[in-house]
């Protein structure tokens, strides 16, 4: 849990550099540069000998549709919006993560998808009263596929690589930067105006933190942690970067927001997850040690 929500924070800074700092860049041509340099950082730690190639491929499916598409239509959306309504739209990841994960498991827990609920809940009471501006409605879609793309990914690595495979994670993650950079990398090859794109010196900066920092540890440590966390609880640390990045937004790129809506919401939110790790606990005690053993 610590390193999700090391990375939540990382995250929440993420959304008011990009729109204070990348702004007037195209979306590809960003997505492509972070996932460049996130690739370029894990490179030589890629060691896919012996990995099956139907895995290999699977990751790299994963890595252009959590990473590629998710990245362009998340950059994107930044066009139409405020860093802190990206942010709050970012809102149903959440509900989106606990259904992959019922459609994967060909069940349903009606407990994940009301802790979950209860966080989309608390993350919308915070966004309350901004949702009717119409430009917004281009935004709102585009961070909606965004959520779906990056909701599926932590899912599918989660189910497909699996707590017993013998292939650590610093040694296959490069293949899931691969596959998204491949994406983004042909996006921007076709639609980025290349001709007139000026990058300064400030932007590149941001684009190398970004790169390394946010996106390539910060997107190793989440699906590191996502296959050892219950489901239900990948669910609710989805929306903990809401009032996060709404809290840095107030205190560091002087944004606004109801100070009431942000705390009642917030609130929610970390409830949310305190139920869900209450539960998870519960049910760990109630399994026999033989059932613990292959549930590891």
């Amino acid at each position: 849990m610590g390193i999700l929500f090391i990375v939540s924070l990382i995250w929440a800074f993420s959304f008011g550099l990009i729109k204070d700092r990348l702004a007037g860049l195209d979306a590809n041509f960003v997505a492509a540069a972070r996932l460049l340099i996130s690739l370029l950082v894990f490179l030589p730690f890629l060691r896919p000998d012996g990995l099956p190639l139907k895995l290999s491929l699977r990751l790299a499916a994963i890595g252009a549709l959590q990473y590629g598409v998710m990245y362009i239509t998340y950059i994107a959306a930044f066009r139409f919006l405020q860093a802190y309504a990206v942010a709050l739209f970012t809102i149903f990841t959440p509900i989106y993560v606990t259904l992959f994960n019922d459609l994967f498991a060909r069940r349903f827990k009606a407990f994940n998808l009301l802790t979950a609920s209860l966080a989309v809940l608390g993350a919308g009471i915070i966004s309350y009263g901004g949702l009717g501006r119409r430009e917004m409605l281009k935004g709102f879609l585009l961070v909606q596929v965004s959520n779906l793309c990056f909701a599926f990914g932590q899912v599918a690595y989660q189910r497909w690589m699996g707590p017993g495979l013998r292939a650590g994670d610093l040694k296959v993650f490069g293949l899931l930067y691969l596959g998204g950079f491949a994406t983004a990398g042909l996006a921007a090859g076709v639609l980025t105006p290349w001709r007139t794109l000026v990058v300064s010196p400030a932007q590149v900066w941001t684009l190398v933190y970004l790169g390394v920092v946010a996106s390539g540890v910060g997107f190793f440590l989440w699906n590191y942690a996502a296959r050892r966390v219950e489901t239900g609880t990948l669910a609710i640390f989805n929306d903990l970067k809401v009032p996060l990045a709404v809290a840095v937004s107030l205190l560091f790129f002087g944004e606004k927001t109801d100070p009431l809506r942000f705390s009642i919401g917030g609130l929610l939110a970390v409830g949310a997850l305190v139920m869900q790790e209450w539960n998870n606990r519960a049910r760990r005690e109630r399994m026999t040690p033989e059932v613990k053993s292959l549930d590891v």
